[in-house]
């Protein structure tokens, strides 16, 4: 792995045991304790991640409006809307409507805006959005490099921030953002998640990263890595970039027609997307349960319904919750209606499954 990029907190992780995979280029814990303790700390109390392999870009305008108003032709939701402090899920998409990524945008001020972008897209991301910058008036920044990012996620994030910051702090509503200023610099606190659970992400500079981890770990936080990450969004039908996500699949095919503002008078793949609404989808993303045991059910497997393959799956595992295979696939219609049956083909074998309602738990 000598060719992976390295977290800020790397020896950290490294002191507390954690078993190191690559991904998204990254050199990354994939868990500590295990998957399932992992799991359930974040479900009935608190656990941190290291998030820092994420990429954080931020634009600003000229003008009043020139930042928003270019964002708004290159993503799907509507960032004029937005007030200083709010954030917002959108897409980044291709010509013919397909998924380059998902993102959070927050507007930082009149004119400023913070991105936080998948590990994996950063420089796609970056090189697409350069290419449609106009002449003058708007500038995008990389400076993903110079953070180290944090997520804490569960019951208890409200009072681990009081114990970390103060209880002069205040913690950003729902889907806003806040920079605070600390000891160690300024730090700029997002309240999105990944969990479905409450918590904040914790973006600081890459050297103060140790710092706040070790703060986290002090207010409650359990370490927790990829695996109980990707468990627990997937408990709760939050798509993966490269997996649910992908420059072929459209927004509303994934579901995700919430953080589409189709009302907007241009945006890359606007055209797609309205056609898809107008003339219906012939498939969609759904969440598939099964429904005897089986062996995990893993991304790639096939989806049946009798003799007639009907989708693939784009994800899956076992749920250390509901303890069964749960999975989400891009079913063809006439097969993607809630209680459906379908069998997923695992090893060469059929194993019962069923659509199910979003989300898992």
């Amino acid at each position: 792995m000598d060719d992976l990029r390295r977290s800020p907190l790397h020896d950290t992780h490294i002191q507390l045991g954690a078993r190191m995979v690559p991904f998204a280029g990254w050199e990354m814990p994939v868990q500590y304790e295990g998957i399932i303790p992992e799991n359930r700390a974040v479900r009935q109390k608190l656990g941190v991640f290291d998030i820092s392999h994420m990429g954080e870009l931020f634009v600003s305008g000229n003008s009043a409006g020139s930042a928003a108003g270019w964002l708004d032709t290159i993503l799907t939701n509507n960032v004029a809307k937005l007030n200083i402090g709010q954030g917002q899920y959108t897409l980044l998409l291709n010509e013919t409507g397909g998924v380059i990524d998902d993102l959070i945008v927050c507007r930082q001020s009149d004119t400023n805006y913070f991105l936080v972008v998948n590990a994996s897209k950063v420089e796609e991301d970056v090189s697409w959005m350069q290419a449609k910058l106009p002449a003058s008036g708007v500038t995008l920044t990389n400076r993903s490099a110079e953070f180290a990012g944090l997520a804490v996620q569960g019951p208890e994030a409200v009072t681990a921030f009081q114990t970390m910051f103060g209880d002069s702090a205040q913690l950003p509503e729902r889907f806003c953002m806040s920079t605070i200023a600390t000891d160690d610099g300024d730090v700029i606190i997002c309240r999105t998640g990944y969990t479905g659970e409450d918590g904040y992400e914790l973006f600081c500079t890459a050297a103060t990263g140790p710092n706040w981890w070790q703060r986290c770990i002090d207010a409650g936080a359990a370490p927790a890595g990829l695996g109980a990450r990707d468990s627990l969004r997937l408990e709760k039908c939050y798509p993966l970039n490269g997996n649910d996500l992908s420059p072929d699949r459209t927004p509303l095919e994934a579901g995700l027609a919430f953080a589409v503002d189709l009302h907007k008078p241009d945006f890359i793949g606007r055209e797609t997307l309205i056609r898809q609404k107008t003339k219906g989808l012939h498939r969609r993303l759904v969440a598939i349960k099964q429904t005897g045991k089986s062996p995990s059910p893993r991304a790639g497997y096939l989806v049946l319904s009798g003799d007639k393959e009907v989708g693939t799956l784009s994800s899956g595992g076992v749920s250390p919750n509901l303890r069964c295979g749960i999975s989400m696939a891009y079913i063809t219609s006439g097969h993607n209606k809630i209680g459906t049956a379908l069998d997923v083909e695992i090893r060469g074998k059929r194993f019962p499954a069923e659509v199910v309602k979003k989300p898992f738990i």
